[in-house]
């Protein structure tokens, strides 16, 4: 008998997972919210970054083979139980990802103008749940709080030329309303210095490529402190980190080219209050200096003195977090699935039998899409060990997966041909106006467009 696996999330962690069990020879179902597959790929990448996007081409040749189903559009919570999943395959596979965003904790924090980053990023990429999302654009100030990637993507979007923008495949909303926008300065913000900085080199050297901003960093915070200096020569330091500082350190040589925008990076600064009459119109942040934690690392402390830096608009992007569904054991302080090296574990520690988690969901938001290869080979190794040890769930129910059972509690299910005649609209829809596609934004046009395509 063929064991089965289902695979919760069709983004990559989900995409890679299911791949090389097709390739050990599982049949798999792969189940997402959405009528769309791709999980960030779709919803997540900067749009004016297409060639990360080209990895989905790994994914297309994933769902050609013969044993692999797409479900779009059940909800895992809602259309389909846990226990549903365990009556039917042998393995279960959690890969939904963390979509809600770490907060704060400071006065001021849902003020009108402040917005966490995911919503931000889900809104000007199409995402369903997020598309009539209104941000007011008309300030000329915007922070964003946070020293990572997805922190960049988001100050690079509010300062791109519209016609940068139009080339891409953003939101016709988001496309419109950043047309209009009024914002002229662009500040992140880092609680650490230069050295902890979480952005990647390329994500770092593309800022200073803008056609219309200049990226100004004053000079004595590109300096690193003697403690991180000392940390950045020796053998513990890594190649990225080493090279976040050079850059930082040739923006803040530069001379500005009096361009109409400007992106500033500011290091140790952690926000302490949002600051506004019934909307956000500053930031209140401490100054703060770098210190050994005493377990390998830094800690920034507040030395005491406080700045305010004009604010309308305060997109914060400090983390994700997973959101606990019934059923299943839940890390509420890490916001992430409990599990040992990619088994789910109860809170005793004990492996629950056929339940697995790959992504970020198992791990916390941390990479770049290709980390969640290894990853997913991680725990697809525990997987394998548990079948060979005939360890795997034993499903009560042998019936083809994904039946009748499931079109019972769902209104409309999207499989692979239905999300090819999605994409195949969307490409038309873009083809005329040199785009690569303009995204459908509404689940019932999704629908729509999937037609009544069935395996």
């Amino acid at each position: 008998m063929t064991n089965r696996a289902a695979v919760i999330g069709a983004g990559p962690s989900g995409f890679y997972t299911a791949g090389m069990l097709l390739k050990e020879g599982f049949a798999v179902d792969l189940y997402d919210v959405l009528p769309t597959p791709f999980g960030l790929v779709r919803a997540g990448v900067a749009p004016d970054h297409p060639k990360i996007k080209a990895v989905t081409r790994v994914f297309d040749k994933t769902a050609r083979d013969e044993n692999f189903r797409f479900f779009g559009g059940v909800e895992l919570g809602q259309h389909v139980t846990r226990e549903q999943l365990l009556d039917r395959y042998h393995a279960v596979v959690y890969a939904m990802g963390t979509s809600d965003d770490n907060r704060l904790g400071i006065p001021g924090e849902d003020l009108a103008g402040s917005h966490p980053a995911t919503e931000f990023v889900s809104w000007y990429n199409g995402h369903p749940h997020h598309a009539d999302r209104d941000y007011d654009l008309s300030v000329k100030n915007a922070v964003v709080i946070g020293n990572g990637n997805v922190a960049i993507d988001v100050a690079r979007m509010l300062v791109l030329h519209p016609d940068e923008v139009r080339a891409t495949d953003t939101a016709d909303h988001a496309m419109e309303a950043l047309a209009a926008s009024q914002i002229e300065e662009v500040t992140l913000l880092g609680r650490r210095g230069p050295a902890q900085a979480a952005f990647t080199n390329p994500e770092l050297r593309e800022l200073g490529e803008l056609t219309r901003a200049d990226v100004i960093v004053p000079a004595g915070e590109a300096l690193p402190d003697e403690l991180s200096a000392a940390w950045l020569e020796s053998d513990a330091a890594d190649i990225t980190s080493r090279r976040n500082v050079e850059i930082l350190q040739s923006y803040a040589e530069r001379e500005a080219s009096g361009h109409s925008h400007r992106v500033v990076l500011r290091f140790l600064r952690s926000p302490i209050a949002l600051l506004g009459d019934g909307r956000v119109e500053a930031v209140r942040v401490s100054v703060n200096r770098i210190e050994d934690n005493g377990r390998g690392g830094f800690s920034a402390v507040p030395t005491g003195v406080e700045e305010e830096i004009p604010a309308g608009l305060v997109i914060r992007s400090i983390g994700y977090r997973g959101v606990p569904v019934a059923g299943i054991p839940f890390d509420e302080r890490r916001g992430l699935i409990r599990n040992e090296a990619g088994r789910v574990t109860d809170e005793q520690g004990e492996p629950q039998r056929g339940e697995y988690v790959v992504g970020w969901i198992k791990r916390g938001p941390s990479g770049v899409i290709g980390t969640n290869k290894k990853d997913a080979a991680d725990t697809v190794a525990q997987l394998l060990a548990d079948r060979d040890a005939g360890a795997l769930g034993a499903p009560a129910i042998d019936e083809p997966v994904a039946g009748d059972w499931l079109g019972a509690d769902v209104e409309r299910v999207v499989d692979w041909g239905g999300w090819q005649n999605i994409d195949a609209h969307e490409v038309g829809l873009g083809e005329p106006h040199g785009r690569p596609r303009v995204k459908l934004v509404d689940v019932d046009h999704m629908h729509d467009a999937a037609g009544g395509s069935k395996d």
